[in-house]
């Protein structure tokens, strides 16, 4: 049932050992963004890339993206890291499997684009920067155009069974090193102060006593189902860990994975938590679901079975708490300001239909 190579446990990301620690200081207001616009002109030096080329922020979340458009006209995409989620050895761990899935699976990623030194992530103004490839495409439909969304999510099932084979095979480097998102990783540890990988939900927009009484319920719940379904090889290795909509570029009817700086070791099916990010409650999901697991379970060599296929919901409401965490810790990201405690609530909501047995996966 389980592929060549068995999961032996990662390394430890020592850069993101601090990562719940430290804030996401991308959103410390101020000058912030201008100091790390002129951090990725400095980073482009290293690329030989002159004053004349155009630097466009195109988005802030985790990192900072930028579009970058020489005299030329030519297009590269660098992507600025926000300080104490990863060090230089996990980033280069990042690239090298997305340099093995497009090499080895046939998955879609963009090609690193090396410094003049032959040097893929380079340091400027203290912090690591990579440049990429510019890949066309456009962000696939989701939920608010379900009919035309349902063949786009048959086919990430399939790429992402694709990329969950080629991890259960692939021969990681020895230095390989990237973080987990184990319950305790993930969540943190209340009693200890120590916080999760984006924060914790308790710092949540808009959680007052009501709303952590019924997240800390659901934090229990799925503490215990996690447990439960356990870490076994068959279900448990390295994931993109974000495959959420704005990760994937459609162009030319095929579909690229971009942005794997969340990779890392985890459940698989915490990948299908992460299609559905931030609508998780809308009612087109269980449909897009289940197009998801028809392309997935045509693709893997490990199909899921009837006691993972169970779990479904588990995952995608892990993810909806990890993410009510992420807008609280990350006001600077666009979609956190958007959010803001209308997320919140709908968190709670879910949680309260999980909670009481009312989400079941009887039509996946």
């Amino acid at each position: 049932m389980v592929a060549s190579l068995a999961f032996s446990g990662p390394a430890d990301d020592d850069g993101a050992r601090a990562a719940g620690k430290a804030a996401h200081d991308l959103s410390a207001g101020g000058d912030i963004l201008d100091r790390v616009t002129a951090c990725a002109r400095e980073a482009l030096t290293a690329h030989d890339v002159g004053p004349d080329a155009s630097v466009t922020l195109l988005h802030v979340s985790e990192n900072a993206t930028f579009l970058v458009t020489g005299a030329d006209g030519g297009r590269s995409v660098l992507r600025v890291h926000r300080l104490g989620y990863h060090g230089q050895a996990a980033i280069e761990s990042e690239l090298a499997w997305m340099s093995a899935l497009r090499a080895e699976a046939g998955i879609r990623t963009p090609r690193v684009l090396p410094a003049v030194d032959g040097r893929p992530v380079i340091e400027a103004a203290g912090r690591h920067c990579v440049r990429f490839e510019f890949l066309p495409g456009a962000e696939p439909p989701g939920a608010a155009d379900a009919a035309t969304a349902i063949p786009h999510f048959a086919e990430l099932g399939a790429i992402t069974a694709r990329m969950h084979e080629h991890a259960r095979r692939w021969q990681r480097p020895g230095w390989f090193t990237r973080f987990s998102w184990r319950g305790d990783d993930a969540f943190g540890v209340a009693l200890t102060g120590t916080a999760g990988r984006w924060g914790s939900w308790r710092d949540g927009v808009g959680v007052g006593a009501a709303e952590a009484a019924v997240l800390r319920r659901l934090e229990g719940r799925l503490r215990e189902r996690l447990a439960a379904f356990g870490a076994s090889p068959d279900r448990f290795g390295l994931i993109h860990a974000d495959t959420r909509l704005a990760n994937l570029l459609v162009h030319d009817g095929s579909t690229a994975v971009i942005d794997f700086d969340d990779a890392g070791f985890g459940w698989y099916l915490y990948d299908l938590g992460t299609t559905v990010s931030f609508f998780e409650d809308d009612p087109a999901v269980p449909g897009l679901v289940t197009a998801w697991l028809d392309g997935y379970q045509r693709t893997a060599a490990v199909p899921l079975t009837a006691s993972d296929i169970a779990e479904t919901w588990t995952f995608i409401v892990f993810r909806r708490l990890l993410l009510t965490a992420w807008i609280g810790s990350h006001p600077a990201a666009a979609d956190a300001a958007l959010l803001g405690a209308d997320y919140t609530q709908g968190s709670c909501d879910l949680a309260e239909r999980y909670l009481s047995g009312q989400l079941t996966t009887s039509g996946f």
